[in-house]
């Protein structure tokens, strides 16, 4: 059942442990999950304005900002959704999904490039 060293009894456990789950199916049990995160918890963020917006606020410059034109949620508010809380939430799951692509397409190109310089990446 066990080994003796040296006055020490070890005991040999068997453990079988979690099955493995492939890259795959992890990813994607982690990508739901930050989906539902993020159109569940979107809602409850502070309606107060951010660090930056506060200061412009205060400093009485806030006014003179322009619209960025790369903002796909101004206000992380979905466009066209009347309804705020529903509006919030595909804001939320958008920048998740956008942020994924962003870095499947990190790793994929990292990957292919790792490949083709002859290292196993894996």
């Amino acid at each position: 059942m066990g080994k003796r060293r040296e006055g020490a009894f070890i005991p040999r456990l068997k453990s079988r442990g979690p099955a493995p789950i492939s890259v795959k199916k992890g990813t994607l049990v982690i990508l739901v999950a930050a989906l539902a995160l993020a159109a569940v918890l979107s809602p409850l963020a502070s309606a107060k304005p951010d660090g930056l917006e506060r200061v412009a606020e205060d400093k009485g410059f806030l006014e003179r900002a322009g619209s960025s034109l790369t903002s796909l949620a101004p206000d992380y508010l979905m466009p066209g959704v009347r309804n705020q809380a529903l509006a919030t939430s595909l804001a939320g799951v958008s920048g998740t999904v956008l942020t994924f692509l962003l870095a499947y397409g990190v790793a994929r190109l990292v990957r292919k490039r790792g490949i083709e310089a002859g290292d196993r990446v894996r």
